[in-house]
């Protein structure tokens, strides 16, 4: 997770939310993301999108099932899309969705796709969403001006 929150925090020092992703195959780092969407202006530029893509990239496969993504933020329901998709095997996650709005467990279980995906959540949570919280504090700060 560490690895995943320093990737947040190059997000955050190039003005994007602070969402950081890493891919883990045998126990190594494979693949780093952050979350992109301000700079390219594409939607789906989300630290996990990221760094599924470099992982498929680097295993020659869109299935990566002996990997593991650690992520700073629980994984919106696109994002856990991508991770059912790629066949990961787990996702650890630091920081709660708030709004409620990530349905990562609902995804992670669901009958409605054919392959399920461990979840642990709140690893390194504090830490996680120290990120956030200084990131959105400093934007108010900014817009106050």
């Amino acid at each position: 997770m560490k690895a995943a929150l320093k990737c947040a925090r190059k997000a955050f020092e190039e003005g994007e939310v602070p969402i950081g992703a890493v891919v883990v195959c045998d126990g190594k780092i494979i693949s780093r993301g952050y979350n992109k969407r301000t700079k390219k202006q594409i939607a789906t530029a989300h630290a996990e999108i990221e760094a599924i893509e470099k992982a498929c990239k680097k295993l020659k496969s869109w299935r990566i099932p002996e990997c593991e993504i650690y992520v700073t933020l629980e994984p919106c329901p696109m994002c856990m899309g991508a991770m059912l998709n790629a066949r990961i095997k787990k996702v650890y996650f630091g920081a709660y969705e708030a709004k409620g709005r990530s349905m990562t467990e609902q995804l992670a279980e669901s009958n409605l796709v054919n392959h399920r995906i461990e979840v642990e959540g709140g690893v390194m949570q504090s830490e996680c969403a120290d990120v956030l919280s200084s990131f959105f504090s400093e934007m108010r700060e900014r817009t106050k001006k």
